[in-house]
């Protein structure tokens, strides 16, 4: 099965991964496309098993105790929501569109990369997880998207192009 809409490819593979053991979907925010997910998920027998809650304030604790995080762009730029759920310490799996998740899971150390549109794929990088084979992120895949590591790298670019003079103490002639 590849080829499925971005939004829905999450509910597909979840389908598939349905067929064989209990799990629940939890797919957070709201768009127009919400009804037509509702009704996939009723169509394909697991609506009782997705939930559509809408917008969260804070998604993070859903993250926390989160048994994966899906991301099924087609594409994207910097999904800052990739390195939230890495900080998060949830086990990610995203589709390897043009560009970002590639390069924030380090062509998949940090994480589970699979093709996009591919429902089946996602399926299985889905049992994966569940199965603990996917494991939590450590430190590494989110610190070089710290503030301070970013801002520290910044100004370390900016000095050797001579923009900005290395800052003296005070105390320091």
């Amino acid at each position: 099965m590849t080829g499925v809409q971005t939004c829905a490819l999450p509910i597909w593979a979840f389908a598939l991964v349905r067929r064989e053991r209990t799990a629940r979907l939890l797919i957070l925010g709201e768009g127009p496309e919400r009804p037509v997910l509702r009704a996939l998920a009723d169509s394909l027998g697991v609506g009782a098993d997705v939930d559509l809650p809408g917008w969260a304030r804070n998604p993070y604790p859903y993250m926390r105790r989160a048994a994966a995080y899906v991301l099924s762009s087609r594409w994207e730029g910097l999904p800052s929501v990739l390195i939230e759920a890495l900080f998060c310490g949830c086990p990610v799996i995203a589709t390897d569109c043009p560009s970002g998740p590639r390069e924030i899971l380090e062509g998949g150390r940090h994480g589970a990369l699979v093709p996009v549109g591919d429902a089946a794929a996602l399926a299985g990088a889905i049992r994966e997880a569940l199965d603990g084979k996917i494991p939590r992120p450590t430190p590494a895949s989110w610190e070089p998207y710290d503030q301070r590591t970013v801002a520290r790298r910044y100004l370390e670019v900016l000095r050797t192009r001579g923009a900005v003079p290395e800052r003296r103490s005070p105390w320091r002639p």
